[in-house]
Protein backbone atom coordinates (compact mmCIF):
# COMPACT_ATOMS: atom_id res chain seq x y z
CA UNK A 1 0.00 0.00 0.00
CA UNK A 2 0.83 3.83 -0.90
CA UNK A 3 0.14 6.75 0.40
CA UNK A 4 -1.11 9.86 -1.47
CA UNK A 5 -0.24 9.56 -5.06
CA UNK A 6 0.84 13.10 -6.85
CA UNK A 7 0.21 12.19 -9.95
CA UNK A 8 0.69 16.31 -11.66
CA UNK A 9 4.32 18.03 -10.77
CA UNK A 10 2.16 21.30 -11.90
CA UNK A 11 -0.47 20.59 -8.89
CA UNK A 12 -3.16 20.81 -10.74
CA UNK A 13 -4.99 18.13 -9.29
CA UNK A 14 -4.13 15.10 -6.64
CA UNK A 15 -5.39 11.49 -6.60
CA UNK A 16 -5.40 9.97 -2.75
CA UNK A 17 -5.34 6.24 -2.20
CA UNK A 18 -7.03 4.18 0.64
CA UNK A 19 -7.90 0.70 1.12
CA UNK A 20 -11.30 1.62 -0.22
CA UNK A 21 -9.91 3.03 -3.96
CA UNK A 22 -9.52 6.48 -5.50
CA UNK A 23 -11.06 9.79 -3.87
CA UNK A 24 -10.64 13.33 -3.23
CA UNK A 25 -12.22 16.41 -4.02
CA UNK A 26 -14.42 14.71 -7.22
CA UNK A 27 -13.49 10.79 -7.20
CA UNK A 28 -15.56 9.04 -4.89
CA UNK A 29 -13.90 5.34 -3.68
CA UNK A 30 -16.06 3.77 -6.53
CA UNK A 31 -14.43 5.58 -9.66
CA UNK A 32 -17.59 7.95 -9.81
CA UNK A 33 -16.22 11.50 -11.64
CA UNK A 34 -18.12 14.80 -11.04
CA UNK A 35 -20.58 13.23 -8.79
CA UNK A 36 -22.01 11.01 -12.02
CA UNK A 37 -20.58 7.16 -12.80
CA UNK A 38 -18.41 6.68 -14.89
CA UNK A 39 -19.51 3.90 -17.09
CA UNK A 40 -23.20 3.00 -17.99
CA UNK A 41 -25.13 4.59 -20.64
CA UNK A 42 -27.17 8.00 -20.09
CA UNK A 43 -23.74 9.42 -17.89
CA UNK A 44 -21.16 12.85 -18.45
CA UNK A 45 -18.24 11.81 -17.43
CA UNK A 46 -15.44 14.49 -16.41
CA UNK A 47 -12.13 14.02 -16.82
CA UNK A 48 -10.15 16.56 -15.84
CA UNK A 49 -7.81 17.92 -18.65
CA UNK A 50 -9.31 15.24 -21.10
CA UNK A 51 -12.73 16.63 -20.97
CA UNK A 52 -16.25 15.26 -20.55
CA UNK A 53 -17.35 11.91 -21.97
CA UNK A 54 -20.86 11.21 -23.04
CA UNK A 55 -22.51 7.88 -22.99
CA UNK A 56 -26.36 8.63 -23.55
CA UNK A 57 -28.79 6.44 -23.49
CA UNK A 58 -31.50 5.53 -26.34
CA UNK A 59 -35.24 5.84 -25.44
CA UNK A 60 -36.79 2.44 -24.60
CA UNK A 61 -38.64 2.61 -28.22
CA UNK A 62 -35.31 2.69 -30.19
CA UNK A 63 -33.84 -0.47 -28.43
CA UNK A 64 -37.17 -2.13 -28.64
CA UNK A 65 -36.93 -1.35 -33.11
CA UNK A 66 -33.65 -2.47 -33.19
CA UNK A 67 -33.95 -5.88 -32.01
CA UNK A 68 -37.32 -6.47 -33.61
CA UNK A 69 -35.48 -5.18 -36.92
CA UNK A 70 -32.49 -7.80 -36.36
CA UNK A 71 -35.35 -10.50 -35.53
CA UNK A 72 -37.32 -9.79 -38.68
CA UNK A 73 -34.23 -10.01 -40.77
CA UNK A 74 -33.17 -13.23 -39.31
CA UNK A 75 -36.66 -14.86 -39.42
CA UNK A 76 -36.59 -13.81 -43.50
CA UNK A 77 -32.85 -15.54 -43.40
CA UNK A 78 -34.52 -18.67 -42.59
CA UNK A 79 -37.18 -18.42 -44.99
CA UNK A 80 -34.66 -17.57 -47.59
CA UNK A 81 -32.53 -20.33 -46.45
CA UNK A 82 -35.33 -22.76 -47.13
CA UNK A 83 -35.73 -21.72 -50.45
CA UNK A 84 -32.08 -22.23 -51.08
CA UNK A 85 -32.72 -25.63 -49.62
CA UNK A 86 -35.38 -26.76 -51.77
CA UNK A 87 -34.34 -25.12 -54.83
CA UNK A 88 -36.68 -22.24 -55.40
CA UNK A 89 -33.60 -19.58 -54.99
CA UNK A 90 -30.18 -19.79 -55.79
CA UNK A 91 -27.55 -20.41 -53.84
CA UNK A 92 -24.34 -18.41 -54.22
CA UNK A 93 -22.13 -19.19 -51.02
CA UNK A 94 -19.13 -21.60 -51.11
CA UNK A 95 -20.51 -25.19 -50.81
CA UNK A 96 -18.72 -28.41 -50.42
CA UNK A 97 -18.01 -30.32 -53.31
CA UNK A 98 -19.66 -33.80 -53.88
CA UNK A 99 -16.34 -35.95 -53.27
CA UNK A 100 -16.09 -34.22 -49.79
CA UNK A 101 -19.55 -34.84 -48.78
CA UNK A 102 -18.39 -37.50 -46.29
CA UNK A 103 -15.36 -35.54 -44.76
CA UNK A 104 -15.77 -33.15 -41.76
CA UNK A 105 -17.29 -29.67 -43.54
CA UNK A 106 -14.75 -27.08 -44.61
CA UNK A 107 -17.66 -24.32 -44.48
CA UNK A 108 -19.99 -24.24 -41.69
CA UNK A 109 -23.25 -23.64 -42.87
CA UNK A 110 -24.97 -22.20 -39.59
CA UNK A 111 -21.55 -19.80 -39.23
CA UNK A 112 -22.36 -18.36 -41.78
CA UNK A 113 -25.89 -16.94 -41.59
CA UNK A 114 -25.00 -14.38 -40.56
CA UNK A 115 -22.81 -13.63 -43.78
CA UNK A 116 -25.16 -14.82 -46.12
CA UNK A 117 -28.60 -13.64 -45.00
CA UNK A 118 -27.56 -10.05 -43.07
CA UNK A 119 -24.52 -8.48 -44.35
CA UNK A 120 -24.95 -9.27 -48.24
CA UNK A 121 -27.74 -7.09 -47.98
CA UNK A 122 -25.33 -4.23 -46.94
CA UNK A 123 -22.14 -5.73 -48.76
CA UNK A 124 -22.55 -2.19 -50.86
CA UNK A 125 -21.24 0.09 -47.62
CA UNK A 126 -18.04 -1.66 -47.60
CA UNK A 127 -15.31 -1.97 -49.53
CA UNK A 128 -15.40 0.68 -52.08
CA UNK A 129 -12.47 1.15 -54.11
CA UNK A 130 -11.14 4.74 -53.80
CA UNK A 131 -8.39 5.87 -56.99
CA UNK A 132 -7.24 8.88 -55.35
CA UNK A 133 -5.18 9.94 -52.35
CA UNK A 134 -7.32 9.54 -49.22
CA UNK A 135 -6.85 13.18 -48.23
CA UNK A 136 -9.41 15.44 -47.28
CA UNK A 137 -11.16 14.38 -50.35
CA UNK A 138 -11.11 11.25 -52.49
CA UNK A 139 -12.47 9.97 -55.64
CA UNK A 140 -14.06 6.98 -56.12
CA UNK A 141 -14.85 4.31 -58.61
CA UNK A 142 -18.45 3.75 -59.47
CA UNK A 143 -19.75 0.22 -58.89
CA UNK A 144 -22.99 -2.00 -59.14
CA UNK A 145 -24.81 -5.32 -58.43
CA UNK A 146 -26.83 -7.33 -60.72
CA UNK A 147 -27.30 -9.81 -57.47
CA UNK A 148 -28.25 -8.22 -54.56
CA UNK A 149 -24.31 -7.41 -53.81
CA UNK A 150 -23.17 -10.96 -53.78
CA UNK A 151 -20.42 -10.02 -56.72
CA UNK A 152 -20.22 -5.86 -57.98
CA UNK A 153 -18.66 -4.72 -61.33
CA UNK A 154 -17.49 -1.01 -62.40
CA UNK A 155 -19.32 1.12 -64.41
CA UNK A 156 -16.36 3.30 -65.22
CA UNK A 157 -17.34 6.18 -63.86
CA UNK A 158 -15.65 8.07 -60.96
CA UNK A 159 -17.41 9.75 -58.49
CA UNK A 160 -15.21 13.00 -57.83
CA UNK A 161 -14.88 14.89 -54.76
CA UNK A 162 -15.58 13.19 -51.75
CA UNK A 163 -15.14 14.29 -48.50
CA UNK A 164 -13.74 11.73 -46.42
CA UNK A 165 -14.85 11.71 -42.85
CA UNK A 166 -13.71 7.65 -42.17
CA UNK A 167 -9.65 7.87 -42.50
CA UNK A 168 -7.62 8.31 -39.51
CA UNK A 169 -5.74 11.02 -41.52
CA UNK A 170 -5.74 13.07 -38.21
CA UNK A 171 -2.66 15.98 -38.78
CA UNK A 172 -3.35 15.44 -42.89
CA UNK A 173 -0.03 14.09 -43.46
CA UNK A 174 -1.43 11.91 -45.89
CA UNK A 175 -0.94 13.72 -48.51
CA UNK A 176 0.91 14.05 -51.72
CA UNK A 177 2.72 17.42 -51.96
CA UNK A 178 6.08 17.16 -53.79
CA UNK A 179 7.54 20.07 -51.65
CA UNK A 180 6.96 18.14 -48.50
CA UNK A 181 7.81 14.68 -49.84
CA UNK A 182 11.11 15.24 -51.67
CA UNK A 183 13.06 13.36 -48.37
CA UNK A 184 10.34 10.27 -49.14
CA UNK A 185 11.62 10.34 -52.89
CA UNK A 186 15.22 10.68 -52.05
CA UNK A 187 15.35 7.97 -49.50
CA UNK A 188 13.76 5.61 -51.60
CA UNK A 189 16.04 6.78 -54.51
CA UNK A 190 19.42 5.53 -51.37
CA UNK A 191 17.54 2.66 -50.11
CA UNK A 192 14.90 1.56 -52.55
CA UNK A 193 11.76 0.77 -51.43
CA UNK A 194 11.93 -3.04 -49.91
CA UNK A 195 14.60 -4.10 -47.37
CA UNK A 196 14.42 -7.85 -47.93
CA UNK A 197 16.07 -9.23 -44.77
CA UNK A 198 14.83 -9.17 -41.06
CA UNK A 199 16.54 -6.44 -38.66
CA UNK A 200 18.51 -8.75 -37.10
CA UNK A 201 19.85 -9.81 -40.50
CA UNK A 202 20.89 -7.74 -43.52
CA UNK A 203 17.48 -5.29 -43.05
CA UNK A 204 18.93 -2.82 -39.90
CA UNK A 205 19.45 0.35 -41.65
CA UNK A 206 21.07 3.65 -40.39
CA UNK A 207 17.35 5.61 -40.89
CA UNK A 208 15.95 2.67 -38.18
CA UNK A 209 17.83 3.88 -36.20
CA UNK A 210 17.66 7.37 -36.33
CA UNK A 211 13.39 7.14 -36.47
CA UNK A 212 13.96 5.11 -33.47
CA UNK A 213 16.05 7.46 -31.71
CA UNK A 214 13.72 10.40 -32.54
CA UNK A 215 10.53 8.43 -31.59
CA UNK A 216 12.24 7.70 -27.84
CA UNK A 217 12.90 11.53 -27.98
CA UNK A 218 9.23 12.92 -29.00
CA UNK A 219 7.87 10.18 -26.16
CA UNK A 220 10.23 11.57 -23.74
CA UNK A 221 11.81 8.02 -22.95
CA UNK A 222 14.92 5.68 -23.49
CA UNK A 223 14.51 3.99 -25.94
CA UNK A 224 11.91 2.63 -28.69
CA UNK A 225 11.78 0.02 -31.32
CA UNK A 226 9.63 0.42 -34.54
CA UNK A 227 8.04 -2.57 -36.50
CA UNK A 228 6.13 -2.76 -39.84
CA UNK A 229 2.79 -3.68 -39.21
CA UNK A 230 0.88 -2.23 -36.31
CA UNK A 231 -1.47 -4.69 -35.53
CA UNK A 232 1.50 -7.21 -34.94
CA UNK A 233 3.43 -4.16 -32.94
CA UNK A 234 0.44 -5.55 -30.20
CA UNK A 235 0.16 -8.96 -31.30
CA UNK A 236 3.56 -10.08 -31.59
CA UNK A 237 5.20 -8.09 -28.62
CA UNK A 238 2.46 -8.92 -25.61
CA UNK A 239 3.16 -12.95 -25.44
CA UNK A 240 6.56 -12.01 -25.31
CA UNK A 241 5.97 -9.91 -22.25
CA UNK A 242 4.10 -12.10 -20.35
CA UNK A 243 3.05 -16.19 -20.65
CA UNK A 244 1.81 -18.98 -18.32
CA UNK A 245 1.74 -17.66 -14.58
CA UNK A 246 0.98 -14.43 -15.87
CA UNK A 247 -2.31 -12.02 -15.14
CA UNK A 248 -3.56 -9.62 -17.97
CA UNK A 249 -6.19 -7.39 -17.10
CA UNK A 250 -7.70 -5.98 -20.37
CA UNK A 251 -10.73 -3.19 -21.25
CA UNK A 252 -13.90 -4.75 -22.15
CA UNK A 253 -13.26 -2.82 -25.38
CA UNK A 254 -9.37 -3.06 -26.48
CA UNK A 255 -9.03 -3.89 -30.22
CA UNK A 256 -8.89 -7.11 -31.54
CA UNK A 257 -5.03 -6.39 -31.64
CA UNK A 258 -4.65 -6.40 -27.74
CA UNK A 259 -7.26 -9.45 -27.76
CA UNK A 260 -5.11 -11.54 -29.85
CA UNK A 261 -1.88 -10.89 -28.48
CA UNK A 262 -3.11 -11.45 -24.92
CA UNK A 263 -4.89 -15.14 -26.15
CA UNK A 264 -1.18 -15.98 -27.74
CA UNK A 265 0.46 -15.10 -24.68
CA UNK A 266 -1.12 -17.83 -22.88
CA UNK A 267 -1.65 -15.95 -19.98
CA UNK A 268 -4.67 -15.34 -17.83
CA UNK A 269 -7.03 -13.22 -19.27
CA UNK A 270 -10.03 -11.24 -17.02
CA UNK A 271 -11.75 -8.35 -18.46
CA UNK A 272 -12.51 -5.42 -16.61
CA UNK A 273 -15.32 -2.89 -17.58
CA UNK A 274 -14.46 0.04 -20.13
CA UNK A 275 -13.11 2.94 -17.71
CA UNK A 276 -13.99 1.71 -14.55
CA UNK A 277 -12.05 2.02 -11.53
CA UNK A 278 -14.19 0.01 -9.63
CA UNK A 279 -14.03 -2.91 -11.59
CA UNK A 280 -9.78 -2.71 -12.50
CA UNK A 281 -9.28 -2.37 -8.33
CA UNK A 282 -11.25 -4.92 -7.40
CA UNK A 283 -9.78 -7.51 -9.86
CA UNK A 284 -6.27 -6.29 -8.57
CA UNK A 285 -7.72 -6.80 -4.87
CA UNK A 286 -8.63 -10.23 -5.88
CA UNK A 287 -5.40 -11.25 -7.73
CA UNK A 288 -3.10 -9.95 -5.09
CA UNK A 289 -5.17 -11.27 -2.37
CA UNK A 290 -5.98 -15.06 -3.95
CA UNK A 291 -2.92 -15.15 -6.38
CA UNK A 292 -3.31 -17.93 -8.87
CA UNK A 293 -6.03 -20.27 -9.08
CA UNK A 294 -6.07 -23.79 -7.07
CA UNK A 295 -2.85 -23.24 -6.22
CA UNK A 296 -2.78 -19.47 -5.12
CA UNK A 297 0.67 -18.88 -6.00
CA UNK A 298 1.60 -15.50 -6.58
CA UNK A 299 0.94 -13.78 -10.29
CA UNK A 300 4.16 -13.90 -11.73
CA UNK A 301 3.50 -10.20 -13.34
CA UNK A 302 0.40 -8.79 -13.95
CA UNK A 303 -0.19 -6.71 -16.76
CA UNK A 304 -2.71 -3.80 -17.55
CA UNK A 305 -3.96 -3.73 -21.17
CA UNK A 306 -5.98 0.23 -22.13
CA UNK A 307 -5.92 2.04 -25.07
CA UNK A 308 -5.03 5.77 -25.10
CA UNK A 309 -8.15 7.03 -27.47
CA UNK A 310 -10.57 3.80 -28.30
CA UNK A 311 -11.58 3.44 -31.80
CA UNK A 312 -15.10 2.75 -31.78
CA UNK A 313 -16.48 4.89 -28.67
CA UNK A 314 -14.09 7.97 -28.86
CA UNK A 315 -13.07 7.54 -25.37
CA UNK A 316 -10.50 8.40 -23.69
CA UNK A 317 -8.60 6.46 -20.64
CA UNK A 318 -8.66 7.53 -17.45
CA UNK A 319 -4.85 7.42 -17.17
CA UNK A 320 -4.15 9.16 -14.15
CA UNK A 321 -6.15 6.57 -11.89
CA UNK A 322 -4.82 3.38 -13.69
CA UNK A 323 -1.72 4.96 -13.40
CA UNK A 324 -1.97 5.30 -9.41
CA UNK A 325 -3.86 1.99 -9.33
CA UNK A 326 -0.98 -0.22 -10.84
CA UNK A 327 1.38 1.72 -8.20
CA UNK A 328 -0.39 0.70 -5.61
CA UNK A 329 -0.83 -3.06 -6.66
CA UNK A 330 2.58 -3.16 -8.17
CA UNK A 331 1.15 -4.05 -11.70
CA UNK A 332 2.32 -2.97 -15.31
CA UNK A 333 0.84 -0.98 -17.60
CA UNK A 334 0.83 -1.38 -21.46
CA UNK A 335 -0.51 1.69 -22.88
CA UNK A 336 -1.82 1.56 -26.87
CA UNK A 337 -1.88 4.84 -28.59
CA UNK A 338 -2.67 4.26 -31.89
CA UNK A 339 -5.22 6.46 -31.97
CA UNK A 340 -4.06 9.36 -29.49
CA UNK A 341 -0.46 9.58 -30.54
CA UNK A 342 0.12 12.76 -32.34
CA UNK A 343 -3.92 13.44 -32.29
CA UNK A 344 -4.51 14.67 -28.37
CA UNK A 345 -1.98 16.74 -26.56
CA UNK A 346 -0.66 20.29 -26.47
CA UNK A 347 1.88 18.99 -28.82
CA UNK A 348 0.68 15.81 -30.63
CA UNK A 349 2.68 13.72 -27.75
CA UNK A 350 -0.93 11.63 -26.61
CA UNK A 351 -2.24 10.51 -23.38
CA UNK A 352 0.45 11.24 -21.36
CA UNK A 353 0.67 14.91 -22.00
CA UNK A 354 -3.11 15.43 -22.07
CA UNK A 355 -2.73 14.60 -18.56
CA UNK A 356 0.51 16.13 -17.93
CA UNK A 357 1.82 12.56 -16.75
CA UNK A 358 5.26 11.57 -16.79
CA UNK A 359 5.85 9.03 -19.69
CA UNK A 360 7.96 6.95 -17.15
CA UNK A 361 5.07 5.85 -15.33
CA UNK A 362 3.79 3.71 -18.14
CA UNK A 363 6.07 0.40 -18.54
CA UNK A 364 5.28 -0.03 -21.97
CA UNK A 365 4.08 2.61 -24.38
CA UNK A 366 2.67 1.16 -28.02
CA UNK A 367 1.83 2.70 -30.63
CA UNK A 368 1.23 3.68 -34.69
CA UNK A 369 2.84 5.33 -37.29
CA UNK A 370 -0.79 4.45 -39.83
CA UNK A 371 -2.87 7.50 -38.00
CA UNK A 372 -1.55 10.54 -37.19
CA UNK A 373 1.64 10.41 -39.33
CA UNK A 374 0.05 8.84 -42.77
CA UNK A 375 2.37 5.87 -42.90
CA UNK A 376 2.39 2.68 -41.54
CA UNK A 377 4.11 0.33 -38.87
CA UNK A 378 4.23 0.73 -34.72
CA UNK A 379 6.27 1.25 -31.87
CA UNK A 380 7.07 0.06 -28.70
CA UNK A 381 8.69 2.31 -25.86
CA UNK A 382 9.99 3.02 -22.52
CA UNK A 383 13.12 1.88 -20.43
CA UNK A 384 15.96 0.51 -22.36
CA UNK A 385 16.24 -2.97 -20.84
CA UNK A 386 12.30 -3.29 -22.24
CA UNK A 387 13.43 -2.80 -25.86
CA UNK A 388 16.49 -4.28 -25.57
CA UNK A 389 14.58 -7.58 -24.30
CA UNK A 390 12.32 -7.41 -27.36
CA UNK A 391 14.71 -6.84 -30.10
CA UNK A 392 15.63 -10.51 -29.64
CA UNK A 393 12.66 -12.14 -28.09
CA UNK A 394 9.86 -10.63 -30.22
CA UNK A 395 8.72 -12.28 -33.10
CA UNK A 396 7.80 -9.24 -34.69
CA UNK A 397 11.37 -8.09 -34.56
CA UNK A 398 12.88 -11.31 -34.92
CA UNK A 399 11.19 -12.69 -38.58
CA UNK A 400 9.18 -9.80 -39.65
CA UNK A 401 10.74 -8.20 -42.36
CA UNK A 402 12.50 -4.22 -41.51
CA UNK A 403 10.27 -1.26 -42.20
CA UNK A 404 10.36 0.35 -45.71
CA UNK A 405 12.58 3.02 -46.03
CA UNK A 406 10.00 5.22 -47.89
CA UNK A 407 7.53 4.53 -45.02
CA UNK A 408 10.21 5.45 -42.47
CA UNK A 409 11.70 8.76 -44.04
CA UNK A 410 7.45 9.51 -43.81
CA UNK A 411 7.18 8.76 -40.30
CA UNK A 412 10.48 11.04 -39.49
CA UNK A 413 9.36 13.84 -41.82
CA UNK A 414 6.06 13.81 -40.37
CA UNK A 415 7.48 13.60 -36.42
CA UNK A 416 10.10 15.98 -37.17
CA UNK A 417 7.14 18.61 -38.43
CA UNK A 418 5.06 17.78 -35.22
CA UNK A 419 8.18 18.48 -33.29
CA UNK A 420 9.30 21.48 -34.94
CA UNK A 421 12.69 20.73 -35.72
CA UNK A 422 11.90 21.24 -39.39
CA UNK A 423 12.39 24.73 -39.00
CA UNK A 424 8.51 25.76 -39.10
CA UNK A 425 5.18 25.93 -37.20
CA UNK A 426 3.59 23.54 -39.49
CA UNK A 427 3.05 20.86 -37.22
CA UNK A 428 2.42 23.14 -34.13
CA UNK A 429 -0.42 24.66 -36.20
CA UNK A 430 -2.07 21.04 -37.53
CA UNK A 431 -2.21 19.79 -33.89
CA UNK A 432 -4.38 22.93 -32.72
CA UNK A 433 -6.43 22.38 -36.02
CA UNK A 434 -7.28 19.09 -35.26
CA UNK A 435 -8.44 20.01 -32.00
CA UNK A 436 -10.40 22.90 -32.82
CA UNK A 437 -12.14 21.10 -35.60
CA UNK A 438 -13.20 18.42 -32.91
CA UNK A 439 -14.71 20.54 -30.46
CA UNK A 440 -16.20 22.09 -33.31
CA UNK A 441 -18.00 19.09 -35.07
CA UNK A 442 -18.80 17.42 -32.29
CA UNK A 443 -20.67 20.58 -30.22
CA UNK A 444 -22.71 21.16 -33.71
CA UNK A 445 -23.57 17.00 -33.43
CA UNK A 446 -24.99 17.64 -30.41
CA UNK A 447 -26.69 20.85 -31.17
CA UNK A 448 -28.19 19.23 -33.87
CA UNK A 449 -29.63 16.46 -31.43
CA UNK A 450 -27.45 13.28 -32.48
CA UNK A 451 -26.79 11.34 -29.57
CA UNK A 452 -22.43 10.59 -30.09
CA UNK A 453 -19.98 8.70 -28.06
CA UNK A 454 -17.07 9.44 -26.60
CA UNK A 455 -14.34 12.26 -24.92
CA UNK A 456 -14.81 15.68 -26.02
CA UNK A 457 -10.77 15.78 -27.17
CA UNK A 458 -11.46 13.20 -29.18
CA UNK A 459 -10.79 13.25 -32.68
CA UNK A 460 -13.02 9.83 -33.60
CA UNK A 461 -16.89 10.66 -32.62
CA UNK A 462 -19.05 7.99 -33.08
CA UNK A 463 -22.72 8.55 -34.11
CA UNK A 464 -25.19 6.32 -32.88
CA UNK A 465 -27.88 5.10 -35.59
CA UNK A 466 -29.20 1.84 -33.67
CA UNK A 467 -31.34 0.20 -36.71
CA UNK A 468 -29.61 -1.91 -38.89
CA UNK A 469 -32.23 -0.51 -41.73
CA UNK A 470 -31.22 3.20 -40.94
CA UNK A 471 -27.33 2.13 -40.63
CA UNK A 472 -27.62 1.10 -44.57
CA UNK A 473 -30.03 3.82 -45.72
CA UNK A 474 -27.95 6.58 -43.78
CA UNK A 475 -24.50 5.72 -45.32
CA UNK A 476 -25.72 5.25 -49.18
CA UNK A 477 -28.21 9.00 -48.32
CA UNK A 478 -24.83 10.39 -46.68
CA UNK A 479 -22.48 9.62 -50.21
CA UNK A 480 -25.29 10.49 -52.17
CA UNK A 481 -24.22 13.79 -51.26
CA UNK A 482 -20.57 13.23 -51.56
CA UNK A 483 -19.85 12.54 -48.17
CA UNK A 484 -17.56 9.41 -47.31
CA UNK A 485 -18.43 7.83 -43.84
CA UNK A 486 -17.56 4.47 -42.33
CA UNK A 487 -20.40 2.95 -40.27
CA UNK A 488 -20.14 0.17 -37.68
CA UNK A 489 -22.97 -2.98 -36.63
CA UNK A 490 -23.03 -6.04 -35.23
CA UNK A 491 -19.94 -8.10 -34.22
CA UNK A 492 -17.72 -5.22 -33.93
CA UNK A 493 -20.18 -3.32 -31.80
CA UNK A 494 -22.91 -4.20 -29.20
CA UNK A 495 -25.61 -5.37 -31.39
CA UNK A 496 -28.29 -2.52 -30.02
CA UNK A 497 -25.17 0.14 -30.77
CA UNK A 498 -24.97 0.17 -34.71
CA UNK A 499 -23.00 3.66 -35.53
CA UNK A 500 -21.09 5.39 -38.27
CA UNK A 501 -17.63 6.81 -37.20
CA UNK A 502 -16.52 10.11 -38.02
CA UNK A 503 -12.91 10.90 -38.23
CA UNK A 504 -12.12 14.39 -38.35
CA UNK A 505 -8.60 15.58 -39.75
CA UNK A 506 -7.04 18.49 -39.70
CA UNK A 507 -6.86 19.19 -43.09
CA UNK A 508 -10.59 19.50 -42.86
CA UNK A 509 -11.55 23.26 -43.72
CA UNK A 510 -13.99 25.11 -41.75
CA UNK A 511 -16.44 24.49 -44.89
CA UNK A 512 -15.88 21.23 -45.41
CA UNK A 513 -17.28 20.77 -41.78
CA UNK A 514 -19.90 22.84 -42.25
CA UNK A 515 -21.27 20.89 -46.06
CA UNK A 516 -21.17 17.41 -43.59
CA UNK A 517 -23.01 19.53 -40.94
CA UNK A 518 -25.54 20.25 -43.14
CA UNK A 519 -26.01 17.17 -45.11
CA UNK A 520 -26.16 15.07 -41.62
CA UNK A 521 -28.91 17.63 -40.39
CA UNK A 522 -30.69 16.31 -43.39
CA UNK A 523 -30.32 12.84 -43.19
CA UNK A 524 -30.82 13.18 -39.44
CA UNK A 525 -34.06 14.37 -39.98
CA UNK A 526 -34.97 12.12 -42.90
CA UNK A 527 -34.30 9.15 -41.69
CA UNK A 528 -35.24 10.29 -37.60
CA UNK A 529 -31.95 9.80 -36.75
CA UNK A 530 -32.26 12.34 -34.10
CA UNK A 531 -32.33 10.17 -30.43
CA UNK A 532 -30.81 12.45 -27.79
CA UNK A 533 -33.22 13.93 -25.72
CA UNK A 534 -30.97 16.35 -24.46
CA UNK A 535 -30.94 20.05 -24.30
CA UNK A 536 -28.00 21.62 -25.63
CA UNK A 537 -27.31 25.02 -25.75
CA UNK A 538 -25.14 26.52 -28.92
CA UNK A 539 -22.10 27.31 -28.39
CA UNK A 540 -20.10 30.89 -29.43
CA UNK A 541 -18.78 30.21 -33.06
CA UNK A 542 -15.62 28.55 -32.37
CA UNK A 543 -12.52 30.38 -34.09
CA UNK A 544 -11.19 27.45 -36.79
CA UNK A 545 -11.85 29.92 -39.48
CA UNK A 546 -8.11 28.67 -40.77
CA UNK A 547 -7.83 27.39 -44.08
CA UNK A 548 -5.74 24.24 -43.93
CA UNK A 549 -3.98 25.42 -47.07
CA UNK A 550 -2.69 28.23 -45.02
CA UNK A 551 -1.14 25.72 -42.54
CA UNK A 552 1.43 24.17 -45.65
Amino acid sequence: MTGPATLMPNGNFKIQLNQNGLTNGIHKKNGSCMKTKTNGAGNRVGSRRGGQESFEQAPMYVAVMTYLGFGIVTLFGYFRDFLRAVGLEKCNVAQEREELKGFVPLYQDFENFYTRNLYMRVRDNWNRPICSLPGPVFDLMERVSDDYNWTFRLTGKTIHNVINMGSYNYLGFAENNADFLKTVADKMCQYGVGVGSTRQEMGNLSIHLELEQLVATFLGVESSMAFGMGFATNSMNIPALVGKGCLILSDELNHTSLVLGARLSGATIRVFKHNNMHSLEKLLREAVCSGQPRTHRPWKKILILVEGIYSMEGSVVRLPEIVALKKKYKAYLYLDEAHSIGAVGQTGRGITELYGLDPADIDVMMGTFTKSFGAAGGYIAGKKELVDYLRVQSHSAVYASAMSPPVTEQIIRAMKCIMGLDGSTVGQRRVQQLAENTRYFRSRLQEMGFIIYGNNDSPVVPVLLYMPGKVVAFCRAMLERKIGVVVVGFPATPIAEARARFCVSAAHTKAMLDQVLHHLNEVGNDLCLKFSRRKYTPQPELNIETDFGLLI
